[in-house]
């Protein structure tokens, strides 16, 4: 006879495992959708402008539980995880901002080192500045006047969003900072940016940007491109929208999968890392 309680235990078990299999579908979904749409990496263009644009990155489908959808009693439910970093240096975030583009003051000919000391660990970036000079050119100007210091990296996506990076660059720290201005859009044929193999994907318009590229965050809008920059840890499809700014060093690659393996807070696709990734010091330096 099965008492009332196992009844009850088995009963929570079994909308679990519905819950479950319905979460798969719905990653199943999104992974389609991102063949289907350009996935919305979220920068705000300029002082006052608009909070994230969702796209294949938005909080629907597979975003994390809600209070809702909680695992049932006597189930584990997802906690925030360890954090793999230390605490940020004193500090805090500037709240400068500029009406225009910083004059050009970089050597277009050459390359730059962008060294990021973070509470995880250094991230190690070189730049071109022949193919994004513009971009670079901010990058330079803006670790100049601090702007990078203090700012915490708040955006990580990762299984089930269908791409795999880390967003920063923003002192507000929750996706909707930037320093006053934008940038057209640069480099968006460089052949760092790969084929896809899958055919959705090509017939989709996307590009594979690799492990190890740092490119710019955007909205929709062109000329949209302002100090947020993502991190890519994974091969990620996306449209070829977003400047490929440089790439990440062996040491900077070991910091990234260090952040990306704690995870997002709450256990979702997309959301607020777990690990406390602060950048306390941004230097540029030409090589």
């Amino acid at each position: 006879m099965v008492s009332n309680e196992q009844r009850r235990r088995q009963l929570a078990r079994e909308k679990y495992e519905r819950q479950q299999q319905r979460r798969e579908a719905a990653r199943r979904k999104a992974r389609r959708r991102n063949a289907a749409i350009a996935a919305g990496l979220a920068v705000v263009i300029a002082a006052g402008a608009t909070a994230y644009a969702s796209g294949a990155l938005g909080g629907g489908d597979d975003g994390g539980r809600t209070s809702a959808d909680a695992a049932p009693s006597g189930l584990p439910t997802p906690t925030k995880g360890p954090d793999p970093c230390a605490k940020p240096a004193p500090g805090s975030p500037t709240t400068k901002q500029w009406k225009s583009e910083p004059e050009m003051t970089v050597d277009k000919s050459a390359t730059y080192a962008m060294n990021l000391k973070t509470t995880c660990g250094t991230i190690d970036i070189t730049m071109d500045a022949a193919k994004a000079p513009h971009t670079v050119n901010s990058f330079n100007f803006l670790a100049a006047q601090g702007y990078f210091d203090h700012t915490r990296c708040h955006r990580l996506t990762g299984e089930g969003s269908g791409i795999y990076v880390l967003q920063c660059g923003d002192p507000q720290g929750n996706g909707q900072g930037g320093p006053g201005y934008t940038l057209a859009e640069e480099n968006l044929k460089d052949p760092v940016l790969k084929e896809p193999s899958d055919p959705e994907l090509k017939k989709a318009g996307m590009k594979i940007y690799p492990a190890g590229t740092v490119a710019m965050a955007k909205t929709a809008a062109p000329h949209s491109t302002g100090s947020q920059f993502f991190l890519v840890y994974k091969d990620s499809p996306l449209k070829p929208d977003y400047t490929p700014l440089g790439t990440i060093g062996a040491e900077g690659r070991k910091t990234l999968k260090k952040i990306a393996d704690a995870g997002a807070q709450g256990g979702g696709a997309d959301g607020t890392p777990n690990a406390t990734a602060v950048i306390d010091k941004a230097t540029v330096s030409k090589s």
